[in-house]
Parts: C-alpha cells; sequence; structure tokens
C-alpha cells in the first residue's frame, strides 16, 4: 500500500491538469480557429478573460506530477524524461511561449502585434496537449522501455497509437474548454457568446467522443487492453459522463456540465492505470519501482500537509473565478494606425534583447574559451534588461498619454 499511495497522487494530478490545464489548452485552440472580424474578437477576447485568473494555477498539477514522480519512482521518470524527451521539450516549450505570449498580450500596441501573439498562444496551447497526449500513448503501448535512454527518441512516438492519443487530447481539450466558456458567458448573459460556444461544446463533444470510442480500440488492438478486466467499469463511466455532458449542455445546464465533463476525462485516465495495474512500466511493477520506505513517507507526509494549504487556496480560487470576481469590463481595441516614440524604443530593444538571447546561448554552449563565456553572460544579462524594457515601455508610454 504504501509503495503504491504516492501513485495514486500522481494519477490524481494527472486528472486535475487534464481536466484543468486542458480546459486552458482548449481555449487557446478556439482562439486559434476564431475568425479575424470583430465577432471572432470577442471569442478571443472571452477565453482571454476565462483563463486570466486560473492559468498559472493549473500547471501547478504538472509540476506536482513530475516531482512526486521523480521522487518516488525514480527508475520511471528517469524511463520516460529519457526516451520520451523530444516530446516533453517540445510541451516545455510550448508552455514557455504560451506563458509570454499570455503575458506580452497586454503590451502589444497595435492589431497587428496582438494577432501575431494571438496566434504564437493558440499553436503553442494545441502543440502542448498534443505532446502529452502522445507521450501518454507510448508509455500505455508499452513503448518507454526501463532504462536511461532505452528507447528510441523518434519511433517511441511516432507512430500510429501515440499520434491519435495526442489528437485525442487536443479534441478533449477543446470539447473541456467549450463547456466551460459557454458555462462563464451564461453567468455574464452574453448571450451570442454562450450560443456559440454551446454549438462548439456539442460539436467538440461529439467529435471527442468518437475519439475516444475509436482510442479504445486503437490501444485495444495494440496489445493494451481496454476493454476487459479492471479497466471496463473506468470505461463505461466515461462514456456515460460524456453523454451526459452532452445531455446538459443541450439543455444548457452549464454548471453540472463542468464536474460532469471533468468526470469523463478523469475516468479514462483510471481506467488507463487500472488496465496497467500492477505494472508502470513493461516488466516493472510499482513495487520494483518505488524508493525506499523512508523516501516514501516523507513525500506522502510533504503531499498531505501540502495539500491542506494548497487545496483551500484553490477552492477559494476557483470559486471566485466562477462568480465572475476576477472579470473586468472589456476594453474597445485599440485602432492601431499610429505607432508612438514608445512604440519604435519598444521594437528596437525586443530586437536587441533576440540578439542578446542568440549571442548569449552562443557564446555559452559552442565557445570554449573563458573570454567568450565572459561576453556570453553579458550577454544574457542584456538579454534580460532589454526584454524587460520592451515590456515596460508601452505601459510607461501609456501612462504618460493618460496622465
Amino acid at each position: 500500500m504504501l509503495q503504491a499511495l504516492p501513485l495514486v497522487f500522481v494519477l490524481i494530478g494527472l486528472a486535475l491538469y487534464a481536466v484543468l490545464g486542458g480546459a486552458d489548452f482548449g481555449a487557446g485552440f478556439w482562439q486559434l480557429f476564431a475568425a479575424r472580424d470583430a465577432k471572432g474578437d470577442r471569442v478571443r477576447e472571452h477565453a482571454h478573460r476565462a483563463m486570466g485568473p486560473v492559468w498559472e494555477a493549473n500547471h501547478v498539477w504538472l509540476i506536482f506530477v513530475f516531482t512526486v514522480l521523480w521522487t518516488a519512482y525514480p527508475p520511471v521518470f528517469s524511463s520516460i524524461a529519457s526516451t520520451l524527451a523530444i516530446l516533453l521539450s517540445l510541451a516545455l516549450l510550448g508552455i514557455i511561449f504560451r506563458g509570454a505570449a499570455y503575458a506580452l498580450r497586454a503590451g502589444a500596441a497595435t492589431p497587428r502585434e496582438s494577432a501575431r501573439i494571438d496566434t504564437i498562444f493558440s499553436l503553442s496551447s494545441v502543440i502542448v496537449p498534443f505532446a502529452l497526449g502522445a507521450a501518454v500513448g507510448a508509455i500505455a503501448t508499452d513503448r518507454v522501455p526501463v532504462g536511461n535512454a532505452a528507447g528510441d527518441l523518434w519511433s517511441s512516438w511516432l507512430n500510429g497509437t501515440s499520434i491519435f492519443i495526442g489528437i485525442l487530447a487536443v479534441a478533449t481539450s477543446a470539447y473541456l474548454a467549450a463547456v466551460y466558456l459557454a458555462a462563464d458567458a451564461a453567468h455574464d448573459r452574453a448571450q451570442e457568446l454562450e450560443r456559440q460556444f454551446r454549438l462548439r461544446a456539442l460539436g467538440a463533444g461529439v467529435v471527442a467522443g468518437g475519439l475516444a470510442i475509436a482510442g479504445v480500440f486503437v490501444v485495444d488492438s495494440d496489445s493494451h487492453p481496454l476493454l476487459s478486466g479492471q479497466a471496463l467499469p473506468a470505461v463505461i463511466v466515461s462514456g456515460l459522463a460524456g453523454i451526459a455532458t452532452l445531455v446538459l449542455v443541450y439543455r444548457r445546464r452549464y454548471e453540472p456540465a463542468r464536474y460532469v465533463a471533468a468526470l469523463a476525462v478523469a475516468a479514462i485516465i483510471a481506467g488507463w492505470a487500472l488496465s496497467r495495474w500492477p505494472t508502470i512500466l513493461s516488466g516493472l511493477t510499482v513495487d520494483q519501482a518505488a524508493a525506499g520506505h523512508d523516501t516514501l513517507v516523507c513525500v506522502i507526509v510533504a503531499v498531505l500537509v501540502g495539500a491542506v494549504i494548497i487545496f483551500p487556496a484553490l477552492a477559494l480560487l476557483f470559486r471566485l473565478t466562477l462568480a465572475g470576481r476576477f472579470r473586468t469590463p472589456e476594453l474597445p481595441p485599440s485602432d492601431g494606425k499610429t505607432a508612438t516614440h514608445g512604440e519604435w524604443n519598444r521594437r528596437l530593444l525586443a530586437r536587441l534583447a533576440v540578439a542578446c538571447l542568440i549571442a548569449g546561448f552562443g557564446l555559452l554552449t559552442v565557445a570554449e574559451t573563458g573570454w567568450a563565456h565572459a561576453v556570453g553572460v553579458f550577454c544574457l544579462f542584456g538579454f534580460i534588461v532589454s526584454a524587460f524594457g520592451a515590456i515596460a515601455v508601452p505601459a510607461v508610454d501609456q501612462n504618460s498619454t493618460t496622465a
């Protein structure tokens, strides 16, 4: 029991990240495919404002999963991280670009800049769930052997099953986001946005449900049964919850639809875990992979103590978010016809920041002399200063204009 308890924590964290983080990624998906007109701008702004208070908190669960996994099951973490290094690096870069784009969006001076930032944000929101879903597919089909870099960096995930699971992850994220955004629009009494996201939720639910059913058979045909044994009840619960969500959305009962949709996603994760039990990787059981007794006790105590602090705080955050306490009135977009002196300075600083970043990494990784490394460190400091200036200049210029 002691060896399995941290794995239960990992699965709970994975389910929470799939539901909460997945909804954030799905919002980026709808931003990507929104039309480039006034109606599409309202869709993007609604998604942006809905994610604002919680998107950073949702990524806590990914950090939690990785931390518990590498501490409690080090052979599992090293095997996954080394074999799936390409996918995990792609997901990490997507998260970084996504966060940077979200932060920079407030400093965009023209509609053209806003469009570029939104495109980067949206593409990253599609890449991350695809990469993480493909990684889950590689693990589920036993293409991650035990050992440091024991599996192939490419064929472990460049296969039909892993790619299919990645696509399913994107579709599921879009489905969750549409349900949540329809609920937020209904709460704000934005009837047009509610109608749009209700239609998106129904369409994405049908697509995600069809892909999920097909995915069960795809994984099952890849010598990893989900339709028999202890995994079958969880698969049935997931299917029933998915159908119930569509019915609730159709009847415009969005609040219960939030939770039933989350149940559908969590149940399929539980089914995947049950289908593998007690094996965690091919040929490696949970007991074999677990760390020592003292380490497991420390992990369990740390998680339980942390839960006393984190869960009430997160519950308060989401309660305030769902109540609309963090939403601000939508501001009219700038016409973007003129570029201020501060805007030109911002562009110059942004180019300087990129140049310093490239030079710094190049000198620190390619060059082998001490003076080159010193210049590289100086360039990275220059990148920090220039990037901060590029972000701060629009705010300073706006304050001076309105003063």
